[in-house]
């Protein structure tokens, strides 16, 4: 079972006005992303759809990254 639980709009207009909340919110988001990448590595040597599903993954746990690393400054979030 996945740890992973939509974002409902009430999250996402909380985030707009609650920093912490916001980046609490993005943090259980990628540390959800990373365990569903460590379970996808974990199986059998990703092939094919696998490896393009663990390709996407990285480069959103990196733009996640970003943004929590600038979570206290949303101007410069690009």
């Amino acid at each position: 079972m996945s740890p992973f639980s939509p974002v409902t709009d009430a999250d996402l207009s909380r985030a707009r006005s609650d920093p912490t909340f916001r980046q609490r919110l993005l943090e259980q988001n990628l540390n959800a992303l990373l365990a569903g990448m460590k379970e996808l590595r974990g199986s059998s040597a990703p092939s094919g759809a696998g490896a393009k599903q663990l390709r996407e993954g990285v480069e959103l746990a990196v733009r996640l990254a970003e943004l929590i690393q600038n979570a206290d400054h949303p101007g410069r979030i690009s």
